[in-house]
C-alpha cells in the first residue's frame, strides 16, 4: 500500500462523515474542531501513552530495556501509520527532517547537562536513547498532519528567507545560550514582528476560521508542557534537578514556544502551498456556502 494523500484523504472524510451524522448540529463544530486535533495528534497521543504503559509495566529484570521496547514501539508506529495510509510519503519525510535535528539538539543538550535519561539502553548513544528522536518526530507529524486536516493556509505569510533566518536563529540559540548571552526574549520578540499579521486560517464545518499565528503557536507550547510532564513524571527524561514528582518549569513553555517555529519552518521546507504572501479572504462564509476558487480537497 503505497498512502498518496488523495487516499489518505479519503479515509479522513468518511471518518468525518460518520461523526458528523452522530454529532447535534450544535456540537457538530466544536466536536469536529476536537476530533481533527486528537486525529492530528494521534502519533504524539499513542507515543505519551507508551510512555505510561511502561512506565508501569516495566521490571528492572527484564531482557529488553524499556527506552530499546520504546525504540521498537515507536517504529511500529510509524510503520503502520504509513501501511494505514494515515500519514503520507510527504509528512514522512519531515519526521525524517525532524529526526535529524531533534536527535542532534539531544546529543549536545544531554551532554551539557540540560536533562538526562537515566534508565539503561542497548540503543543508547552518547546518554540519548534512539527512540527521543521520535518525540520530537511527533511533534513534526503534528504539524504537517494538522495543516492537511483542517485545510489551513498561512496569510499574509513574511518573505520565506526571513522565516528560515529566524528559525535558523532560534535552533542556533539552544546551543550557544550555554556559551553567551541566552537571546530568547528577543527571538520570542521577533516571531511575534515577523508573523504578527499572518492568520491562520483553517476549515472546521460550515465555515473557514482564523487565528493569528503566534496566538495558535501559544496555544500549542501549552499542550506540549503538559506533554512533557507526562515524561518526566515518567521517569522518561528529567531535567537537572528535578524528580519525577515536580513539575516542570514553566519558563520550558517559551523554550517550547521557539522550538515550534523551527518546527513549523521545517515543515513549510516541504509543504509550501499552503502559504501565502497576500491577505486572504475565508473560503467558505459563514452560510457554508463553498467560493468557486476552492481547489483542494478537504478532510475530516
Amino acid at each position: 500500500m503505497t498512502p498518496d494523500p488523495q487516499t489518505t484523504r479519503g479515509l479522513e472524510r468518511r471518518l468525518g462523515d460518520a461523526m458528523r451524522a452522530r454529532l447535534p448540529g450544535w456540537l457538530q463544530e466544536l466536536g469536529m474542531f476536537t476530533l481533527k486535533q486528537g486525529w492530528a495528534c494521534l502519533f504524539g497521543a499513542l507515543m505519551l501513552l507508551g510512555l505510561i504503559v511502561t512506565d508501569q509495566l516495566w521490571q528492572d529484570g527484564w531482557p529488553v530495556a524499556r527506552y530499546d521496547a520504546l525504540l521498537a514501539y515507536a517504529i511500529a508506529l510509524q510503520a503502520g501509520f504509513l501501511w494505514l495510509r494515515l500519514e503520507t510519503w510527504q509528512e514522512a519525510r519531515v519526521i525524517v527532517l525532524f529526526h535529524l535535528t531533534g536527535t542532534t539538539m539531544e546529543f549536545f543538550k544531554v551532554q551539557a547537562g540540560s536533562w538526562a535519561y537515566p534508565e539503561p539502553a542497548l540503543f543508547k548513544l552518547w546518554g540519548v536513547p534512539l527512540f527521543s528522536g521520535f518525540m520530537y518526530a511527533a511533534v513534526g507529524s503534528y504539524i504537517a498532519r494538522v495543516i492537511r486536516i483542517f485545510d489551513m493556509r498561512f496569510a499574509p505569510y513574511p518573505p520565506f528567507w526571513t522565516t528560515v533566518f529566524l528559525a535558523v536563529a532560534i535552533y542556533a540559540n539552544f546551543f550557544a545560550h550555554h556559551y553567551v548571552w541566552d537571546s530568547r526574549s528577543i527571538l520570542i520578540a521577533a516571531t511575534v514582528l515577523l508573523f504578527g499579521r499572518t492568520r491562520v486560517w483553517f476549515v472546521i464545518g460550515r465555515a473557514d476560521r482564523w487565528m493569528p499565528l503566534p496566538l495558535a503557536a501559544l496555544l500549542t507550547a501549552i499542550f506540549l508542557w503538559i506533554a512533557e510532564n507526562v515524561g518526566t513524571n515518567t521517569g522518561t527524561w528529567l531535567y537537572a534537578g528535578q524528580t519525577t514528582l515536580d513539575l516542570v518549569s514553566l519558563s520550558k513553555m517559551g523554550s517550547w514556544y521557539l522550538l515550534l517555529y523551527v518546527s513549523f519552518v521545517t515543515v513549510t521546507l516541504v509543504l509550501r502551498d499552503a502559504l501565502s504572501p497576500t491577505p486572504l479572504a475565508p473560503r467558505r462564509p459563514e452560510g457554508g456556502v463553498t467560493r468557486p476558487d476552492r481547489t483542494r480537497t478537504p478532510s475530516l
